[in-house]
Protein backbone atom coordinates (compact mmCIF):
# COMPACT_ATOMS: atom_id res chain seq x y z
CA UNK A 1 0.00 0.00 0.00
CA UNK A 2 1.19 3.47 -1.24
CA UNK A 3 3.23 5.18 2.12
CA UNK A 4 3.32 8.91 2.69
CA UNK A 5 6.58 10.32 0.78
CA UNK A 6 9.40 11.37 3.01
CA UNK A 7 9.41 15.31 1.94
CA UNK A 8 5.59 15.35 2.53
CA UNK A 9 5.85 14.67 6.42
CA UNK A 10 7.00 18.09 6.29
CA UNK A 11 7.84 20.26 9.50
CA UNK A 12 4.74 22.19 10.93
CA UNK A 13 6.32 25.44 12.56
CA UNK A 14 4.88 27.03 9.37
CA UNK A 15 1.52 26.93 10.51
CA UNK A 16 0.31 30.29 12.14
CA UNK A 17 -1.73 30.46 15.22
CA UNK A 18 -5.37 30.35 14.63
CA UNK A 19 -6.10 32.48 17.42
CA UNK A 20 -4.40 35.20 15.99
CA UNK A 21 -6.94 35.54 13.96
CA UNK A 22 -10.41 37.45 15.19
CA UNK A 23 -13.13 35.55 14.90
CA UNK A 24 -17.02 36.22 13.92
CA UNK A 25 -19.49 37.67 15.79
CA UNK A 26 -21.21 36.42 17.82
CA UNK A 27 -19.28 34.86 21.01
CA UNK A 28 -16.52 35.89 19.51
CA UNK A 29 -14.21 35.59 23.04
CA UNK A 30 -15.18 32.26 23.50
CA UNK A 31 -14.43 31.49 19.65
CA UNK A 32 -11.06 32.54 20.04
CA UNK A 33 -10.81 30.45 23.29
CA UNK A 34 -11.75 27.08 20.72
CA UNK A 35 -9.12 28.38 18.58
CA UNK A 36 -6.50 28.68 20.67
CA UNK A 37 -7.26 24.83 22.03
CA UNK A 38 -6.79 23.89 18.74
CA UNK A 39 -3.53 25.10 18.43
CA UNK A 40 -2.11 24.21 21.82
CA UNK A 41 -3.35 20.75 20.05
CA UNK A 42 -1.71 21.02 16.93
CA UNK A 43 0.77 18.42 17.36
CA UNK A 44 -1.54 15.81 18.84
CA UNK A 45 -3.89 17.03 15.88
CA UNK A 46 -1.34 16.68 12.80
CA UNK A 47 0.35 13.60 14.43
CA UNK A 48 -3.24 11.93 14.33
CA UNK A 49 -3.39 12.83 10.42
CA UNK A 50 -0.10 11.95 9.46
CA UNK A 51 -0.22 8.35 11.13
CA UNK A 52 -3.31 7.49 9.53
CA UNK A 53 -2.42 9.06 6.25
CA UNK A 54 0.76 6.92 6.48
CA UNK A 55 -1.07 3.62 7.70
CA UNK A 56 -4.55 3.30 5.28
CA UNK A 57 -6.90 1.15 5.82
CA UNK A 58 -9.98 0.45 3.54
CA UNK A 59 -13.66 -0.34 4.62
CA UNK A 60 -14.52 -1.70 7.75
CA UNK A 61 -11.07 -2.95 8.25
CA UNK A 62 -9.76 1.15 10.13
CA UNK A 63 -8.77 -1.11 13.30
CA UNK A 64 -5.85 1.18 13.58
CA UNK A 65 -7.16 4.21 13.07
CA UNK A 66 -10.22 3.87 15.02
CA UNK A 67 -8.18 2.42 17.91
CA UNK A 68 -6.05 5.80 17.74
CA UNK A 69 -9.06 8.21 17.62
CA UNK A 70 -10.72 6.43 20.33
CA UNK A 71 -7.77 6.88 23.07
CA UNK A 72 -7.13 10.02 21.63
CA UNK A 73 -11.06 10.88 22.85
CA UNK A 74 -11.07 9.34 25.98
CA UNK A 75 -7.61 11.32 26.87
CA UNK A 76 -10.04 14.45 26.84
CA UNK A 77 -12.27 13.35 29.05
CA UNK A 78 -14.75 11.49 26.97
CA UNK A 79 -17.11 7.88 27.56
CA UNK A 80 -16.20 6.07 24.46
CA UNK A 81 -17.92 2.97 22.81
CA UNK A 82 -15.70 1.46 20.83
CA UNK A 83 -16.92 -1.01 18.82
CA UNK A 84 -20.15 1.49 18.69
CA UNK A 85 -23.09 -0.58 17.56
CA UNK A 86 -22.87 -3.06 15.08
CA UNK A 87 -19.87 -1.76 13.62
CA UNK A 88 -16.23 -3.01 14.85
CA UNK A 89 -14.69 0.26 13.60
CA UNK A 90 -17.02 3.16 14.58
CA UNK A 91 -16.38 4.85 17.50
CA UNK A 92 -18.95 6.91 19.60
CA UNK A 93 -17.57 9.21 22.33
CA UNK A 94 -20.21 11.34 24.43
CA UNK A 95 -19.05 14.92 27.19
CA UNK A 96 -22.09 15.98 28.88
CA UNK A 97 -21.83 19.63 29.20
CA UNK A 98 -21.40 21.43 32.61
CA UNK A 99 -24.75 23.23 32.35
CA UNK A 100 -26.54 20.37 31.36
CA UNK A 101 -29.63 19.32 33.33
CA UNK A 102 -30.62 15.99 31.71
CA UNK A 103 -32.31 15.57 28.43
CA UNK A 104 -33.59 18.77 28.23
CA UNK A 105 -30.76 20.85 29.18
CA UNK A 106 -29.68 21.72 25.83
CA UNK A 107 -28.42 20.08 22.04
CA UNK A 108 -26.38 17.21 21.45
CA UNK A 109 -23.95 17.96 18.48
CA UNK A 110 -22.51 15.68 16.72
CA UNK A 111 -18.79 16.10 15.65
CA UNK A 112 -18.02 13.55 12.62
CA UNK A 113 -15.14 12.18 11.55
CA UNK A 114 -14.03 9.69 8.71
CA UNK A 115 -10.84 7.71 8.57
CA UNK A 116 -11.24 5.13 5.68
CA UNK A 117 -8.92 4.42 2.22
CA UNK A 118 -9.18 3.46 -1.02
CA UNK A 119 -8.39 0.00 -1.83
CA UNK A 120 -4.95 0.02 -3.38
CA UNK A 121 -4.43 4.22 -3.93
CA UNK A 122 -4.30 5.02 0.35
CA UNK A 123 -6.47 8.28 1.57
CA UNK A 124 -6.76 9.58 -2.16
CA UNK A 125 -9.55 10.98 -0.65
CA UNK A 126 -7.92 13.12 2.39
CA UNK A 127 -10.02 11.04 5.49
CA UNK A 128 -7.15 11.39 7.38
CA UNK A 129 -7.74 15.01 7.64
CA UNK A 130 -11.26 14.63 8.86
CA UNK A 131 -10.76 12.37 11.32
CA UNK A 132 -7.87 14.75 12.31
CA UNK A 133 -9.99 17.44 12.22
CA UNK A 134 -12.87 15.93 14.13
CA UNK A 135 -11.03 14.76 16.73
CA UNK A 136 -9.62 18.32 17.00
CA UNK A 137 -13.15 19.82 16.96
CA UNK A 138 -13.86 17.62 19.75
CA UNK A 139 -10.40 18.70 21.62
CA UNK A 140 -11.43 22.05 21.50
CA UNK A 141 -14.88 21.58 22.77
CA UNK A 142 -13.85 19.70 25.93
CA UNK A 143 -11.61 22.33 27.00
CA UNK A 144 -14.78 24.53 27.08
CA UNK A 145 -17.26 21.68 28.47
CA UNK A 146 -18.16 22.91 31.60
CA UNK A 147 -19.46 26.18 30.37
CA UNK A 148 -21.84 24.02 27.88
CA UNK A 149 -25.29 22.83 28.32
CA UNK A 150 -26.26 19.88 26.16
CA UNK A 151 -23.99 16.95 25.56
CA UNK A 152 -21.45 17.15 23.00
CA UNK A 153 -21.15 13.63 20.52
CA UNK A 154 -18.29 12.56 18.49
CA UNK A 155 -18.88 10.04 15.75
CA UNK A 156 -16.39 7.81 14.12
CA UNK A 157 -18.09 6.66 10.96
CA UNK A 158 -16.22 3.57 9.24
CA UNK A 159 -16.82 2.86 5.50
CA UNK A 160 -17.63 6.13 3.59
CA UNK A 161 -16.05 4.68 0.55
CA UNK A 162 -17.41 1.75 0.46
CA UNK A 163 -20.35 0.18 2.39
CA UNK A 164 -22.19 3.69 4.29
CA UNK A 165 -21.04 2.64 7.08
CA UNK A 166 -23.42 6.02 8.33
CA UNK A 167 -26.39 3.97 7.30
CA UNK A 168 -25.65 1.39 9.35
CA UNK A 169 -24.95 3.76 12.36
CA UNK A 170 -28.13 5.59 11.70
CA UNK A 171 -29.92 1.62 11.49
CA UNK A 172 -28.04 1.04 15.01
CA UNK A 173 -29.62 4.53 16.37
CA UNK A 174 -26.02 6.06 17.17
CA UNK A 175 -27.66 9.30 15.69
CA UNK A 176 -30.87 9.19 18.05
CA UNK A 177 -31.69 12.28 19.63
CA UNK A 178 -28.45 14.62 17.53
CA UNK A 179 -29.38 18.00 16.51
CA UNK A 180 -27.22 18.51 14.28
CA UNK A 181 -24.35 16.94 12.77
CA UNK A 182 -21.45 18.42 11.67
CA UNK A 183 -18.08 17.11 8.98
CA UNK A 184 -15.80 18.72 6.60
CA UNK A 185 -14.22 17.03 4.10
CA UNK A 186 -10.83 18.29 1.96
CA UNK A 187 -11.77 19.58 -1.52
CA UNK A 188 -9.24 21.56 -4.18
CA UNK A 189 -12.21 24.68 -3.67
CA UNK A 190 -13.73 26.19 -0.68
CA UNK A 191 -17.55 25.83 -0.16
CA UNK A 192 -20.27 24.55 2.19
CA UNK A 193 -23.24 23.78 -0.55
CA UNK A 194 -22.92 19.92 -2.16
CA UNK A 195 -25.36 18.04 -4.12
CA UNK A 196 -24.00 14.25 -3.75
CA UNK A 197 -25.65 11.35 -5.65
CA UNK A 198 -27.49 8.88 -4.80
CA UNK A 199 -25.46 5.94 -4.47
CA UNK A 200 -25.10 2.09 -4.52
CA UNK A 201 -22.75 -0.44 -4.70
CA UNK A 202 -23.57 -3.66 -6.76
CA UNK A 203 -21.65 -6.91 -6.64
CA UNK A 204 -22.05 -9.06 -10.17
CA UNK A 205 -20.92 -12.73 -10.31
CA UNK A 206 -21.31 -14.60 -13.23
CA UNK A 207 -21.19 -17.85 -13.07
CA UNK A 208 -20.09 -20.69 -16.38
CA UNK A 209 -18.65 -23.84 -16.79
CA UNK A 210 -14.67 -24.61 -17.33
CA UNK A 211 -13.27 -26.21 -20.28
CA UNK A 212 -10.27 -26.55 -22.62
CA UNK A 213 -10.19 -23.36 -24.09
CA UNK A 214 -8.28 -24.88 -27.12
CA UNK A 215 -9.32 -28.44 -27.12
CA UNK A 216 -13.06 -28.70 -26.75
CA UNK A 217 -14.10 -24.83 -25.63
CA UNK A 218 -17.69 -26.07 -27.29
CA UNK A 219 -17.74 -28.05 -23.72
CA UNK A 220 -17.86 -24.59 -21.50
CA UNK A 221 -20.11 -21.60 -20.86
CA UNK A 222 -17.47 -18.59 -20.91
CA UNK A 223 -18.34 -16.42 -17.39
CA UNK A 224 -15.78 -13.40 -19.03
CA UNK A 225 -17.83 -13.59 -22.11
CA UNK A 226 -20.76 -12.55 -20.01
CA UNK A 227 -18.91 -9.86 -18.11
CA UNK A 228 -17.02 -7.87 -21.26
CA UNK A 229 -20.70 -8.47 -22.75
CA UNK A 230 -22.29 -6.54 -19.28
CA UNK A 231 -19.41 -3.68 -19.72
CA UNK A 232 -20.05 -2.96 -23.60
CA UNK A 233 -24.04 -3.17 -22.84
CA UNK A 234 -23.41 -0.24 -19.50
CA UNK A 235 -21.16 1.65 -22.50
CA UNK A 236 -23.79 1.50 -25.02
CA UNK A 237 -26.36 2.82 -21.77
CA UNK A 238 -24.28 5.84 -21.18
CA UNK A 239 -25.48 7.08 -24.44
CA UNK A 240 -29.25 7.55 -23.48
CA UNK A 241 -28.42 8.57 -19.57
CA UNK A 242 -28.95 11.82 -18.17
CA UNK A 243 -25.45 13.80 -17.77
CA UNK A 244 -25.73 13.45 -14.08
CA UNK A 245 -25.95 9.92 -13.56
CA UNK A 246 -23.01 7.74 -13.26
CA UNK A 247 -22.46 3.87 -14.12
CA UNK A 248 -18.91 2.44 -13.50
CA UNK A 249 -17.09 -0.43 -12.37
CA UNK A 250 -14.02 -2.59 -12.42
CA UNK A 251 -13.68 -6.32 -13.14
CA UNK A 252 -12.17 -7.87 -9.83
CA UNK A 253 -11.87 -11.67 -11.34
CA UNK A 254 -11.72 -12.93 -14.92
CA UNK A 255 -10.65 -16.44 -14.91
CA UNK A 256 -7.43 -18.05 -13.97
CA UNK A 257 -5.80 -19.35 -17.10
CA UNK A 258 -5.84 -18.50 -20.27
CA UNK A 259 -6.31 -21.53 -21.52
CA UNK A 260 -9.20 -22.64 -19.31
CA UNK A 261 -12.37 -21.25 -20.35
CA UNK A 262 -13.55 -18.92 -16.98
CA UNK A 263 -16.18 -20.56 -15.09
CA UNK A 264 -16.57 -17.59 -12.65
CA UNK A 265 -15.81 -13.87 -12.92
CA UNK A 266 -16.80 -10.68 -10.54
CA UNK A 267 -17.21 -7.30 -10.47
CA UNK A 268 -18.13 -4.21 -8.30
CA UNK A 269 -20.13 -1.57 -9.82
CA UNK A 270 -21.04 1.55 -8.52
CA UNK A 271 -25.06 3.38 -9.97
CA UNK A 272 -25.05 6.78 -9.09
CA UNK A 273 -27.73 9.28 -9.64
CA UNK A 274 -28.87 13.03 -8.50
CA UNK A 275 -32.42 11.83 -7.85
CA UNK A 276 -34.01 9.13 -6.20
CA UNK A 277 -36.73 8.26 -9.06
CA UNK A 278 -34.19 8.42 -11.50
CA UNK A 279 -31.99 6.19 -9.42
CA UNK A 280 -34.88 3.50 -9.21
CA UNK A 281 -35.18 2.82 -13.10
CA UNK A 282 -31.24 2.92 -13.08
CA UNK A 283 -31.62 -0.12 -10.89
CA UNK A 284 -34.10 -1.89 -13.15
CA UNK A 285 -32.15 -1.17 -16.52
CA UNK A 286 -28.83 -2.41 -14.55
CA UNK A 287 -30.42 -5.99 -13.60
CA UNK A 288 -32.27 -5.87 -17.01
CA UNK A 289 -28.33 -5.70 -18.69
CA UNK A 290 -26.93 -8.43 -16.49
CA UNK A 291 -29.41 -10.65 -17.11
CA UNK A 292 -29.29 -10.29 -21.19
CA UNK A 293 -25.64 -10.68 -20.42
CA UNK A 294 -25.95 -14.01 -18.75
CA UNK A 295 -29.05 -15.38 -21.63
CA UNK A 296 -26.55 -14.39 -23.91
CA UNK A 297 -23.57 -16.58 -23.01
CA UNK A 298 -25.84 -19.60 -21.16
CA UNK A 299 -24.73 -18.44 -17.66
CA UNK A 300 -26.13 -17.66 -14.71
CA UNK A 301 -25.72 -14.23 -12.79
CA UNK A 302 -25.66 -13.32 -8.48
CA UNK A 303 -26.13 -9.32 -8.36
CA UNK A 304 -26.20 -8.04 -4.72
CA UNK A 305 -26.76 -4.12 -3.60
CA UNK A 306 -25.51 -3.14 -0.81
CA UNK A 307 -24.39 0.11 1.25
CA UNK A 308 -26.46 2.83 -0.25
CA UNK A 309 -25.66 6.63 0.14
CA UNK A 310 -28.75 9.20 -0.25
CA UNK A 311 -29.13 12.63 -1.63
CA UNK A 312 -28.42 15.87 0.50
CA UNK A 313 -31.18 17.59 2.59
CA UNK A 314 -29.45 20.93 2.65
CA UNK A 315 -29.59 23.35 5.89
CA UNK A 316 -29.35 27.56 5.09
CA UNK A 317 -29.25 27.58 8.47
CA UNK A 318 -26.14 25.85 9.23
CA UNK A 319 -24.92 26.89 6.33
CA UNK A 320 -24.98 30.49 6.42
CA UNK A 321 -22.99 30.37 10.07
CA UNK A 322 -19.79 28.10 8.80
CA UNK A 323 -19.56 30.82 5.53
CA UNK A 324 -19.50 33.39 8.33
CA UNK A 325 -17.39 31.88 10.47
CA UNK A 326 -14.78 30.85 7.73
CA UNK A 327 -15.19 34.73 6.42
CA UNK A 328 -13.18 35.59 9.73
CA UNK A 329 -10.28 33.45 8.54
CA UNK A 330 -10.00 34.61 4.88
CA UNK A 331 -12.14 32.05 3.50
CA UNK A 332 -14.56 32.75 0.55
CA UNK A 333 -17.32 30.38 -0.49
CA UNK A 334 -16.90 29.79 -4.25
CA UNK A 335 -20.33 28.23 -4.42
CA UNK A 336 -21.46 24.62 -5.06
CA UNK A 337 -19.45 22.09 -6.19
CA UNK A 338 -20.30 21.26 -9.77
CA UNK A 339 -18.55 17.69 -10.04
CA UNK A 340 -20.03 15.60 -7.00
CA UNK A 341 -19.28 12.24 -6.20
CA UNK A 342 -21.68 10.58 -3.12
CA UNK A 343 -21.62 10.55 0.17
CA UNK A 344 -23.38 8.79 3.15
CA UNK A 345 -23.15 12.40 4.88
CA UNK A 346 -26.28 12.05 2.69
CA UNK A 347 -28.38 9.66 4.75
CA UNK A 348 -27.51 11.68 7.93
CA UNK A 349 -29.06 14.92 6.16
CA UNK A 350 -32.48 12.95 6.25
CA UNK A 351 -31.66 12.35 9.80
CA UNK A 352 -31.03 15.90 11.18
CA UNK A 353 -29.76 19.18 10.73
CA UNK A 354 -26.64 18.37 8.79
CA UNK A 355 -23.68 20.15 6.98
CA UNK A 356 -20.78 18.65 4.56
CA UNK A 357 -19.02 21.63 4.16
CA UNK A 358 -15.33 21.39 1.95
CA UNK A 359 -11.86 23.25 2.68
CA UNK A 360 -9.40 23.05 -0.25
CA UNK A 361 -5.99 21.16 0.93
CA UNK A 362 -5.03 21.16 -2.72
CA UNK A 363 -4.78 24.18 -6.41
CA UNK A 364 -7.97 24.33 -7.60
CA UNK A 365 -8.35 21.17 -10.78
CA UNK A 366 -6.89 18.34 -8.59
CA UNK A 367 -8.76 15.43 -8.80
CA UNK A 368 -9.94 13.51 -6.47
CA UNK A 369 -9.22 9.56 -5.68
CA UNK A 370 -5.59 10.22 -7.29
CA UNK A 371 -1.88 10.31 -6.56
CA UNK A 372 -1.99 13.88 -6.12
CA UNK A 373 -4.44 14.51 -3.86
CA UNK A 374 -3.23 11.47 -1.73
CA UNK A 375 0.53 13.35 -1.59
CA UNK A 376 -1.69 16.60 -0.83
CA UNK A 377 -3.49 15.28 2.26
CA UNK A 378 -0.05 15.46 4.13
CA UNK A 379 1.68 18.72 2.74
CA UNK A 380 1.68 22.13 5.21
CA UNK A 381 -1.44 23.12 3.39
CA UNK A 382 -3.32 20.03 3.95
CA UNK A 383 -2.04 20.76 8.13
CA UNK A 384 -3.11 24.01 8.16
CA UNK A 385 -6.68 23.34 6.68
CA UNK A 386 -7.07 20.36 9.18
CA UNK A 387 -6.38 23.12 12.13
CA UNK A 388 -8.83 25.48 10.47
CA UNK A 389 -11.66 22.67 9.73
CA UNK A 390 -11.58 21.55 13.58
CA UNK A 391 -11.75 25.39 14.66
CA UNK A 392 -14.71 25.92 12.50
CA UNK A 393 -16.55 22.80 13.19
CA UNK A 394 -15.99 23.97 16.68
CA UNK A 395 -17.04 27.24 16.26
CA UNK A 396 -20.44 26.21 14.49
CA UNK A 397 -21.07 23.75 16.90
CA UNK A 398 -20.26 26.35 20.01
CA UNK A 399 -22.89 28.54 18.46
CA UNK A 400 -25.71 25.78 18.59
CA UNK A 401 -24.91 25.18 22.42
CA UNK A 402 -25.38 28.61 22.95
CA UNK A 403 -27.98 29.69 21.08
CA UNK A 404 -31.43 27.24 21.14
CA UNK A 405 -32.94 29.43 18.53
CA UNK A 406 -30.42 28.73 15.61
CA UNK A 407 -30.98 25.01 16.82
CA UNK A 408 -35.01 25.63 16.41
CA UNK A 409 -34.32 27.01 12.78
CA UNK A 410 -31.50 24.79 11.58
CA UNK A 411 -34.76 21.97 12.57
CA UNK A 412 -37.08 23.97 10.49
CA UNK A 413 -35.05 24.17 7.55
CA UNK A 414 -34.69 20.45 7.98
CA UNK A 415 -38.52 19.82 7.92
CA UNK A 416 -38.90 22.27 5.03
CA UNK A 417 -37.62 20.00 3.08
Amino acid sequence: MPGVPNEMTASRDDVTPLAATPPASPHAETKARLAAAVDAARDEILDLSHRIHATPEVAFEEVRAATWVAETLRAHGYAVEHPAGSLATAVRGTLRGGRSDGRDGGPRIAILAEYDALPGLGHGCGHNTMAASGVGAAIALASIAAELPGEIVFLGTPAEERGSGKKTMIEDGLFDGVDAALLFHPCDRNHVESHPLASEDVDVVFHGLQAHAAADPWKGRNALDAMILLFSSVGLWRQQLRPEARVHGIIQEGGTAANIIPERTRAWFMLRSPEQELYEAMKVRFRALVDAAALATDTTAEITFSGGASTMNPNATLEARWVANAAAYGIVDAGPDPNSGSTDMGNVSWVCPTIHPELAIAPEGTPGHSILFRDAAVTPEADRTTLLAATLVAQVAYELFADPELVAAAWRDFRGA
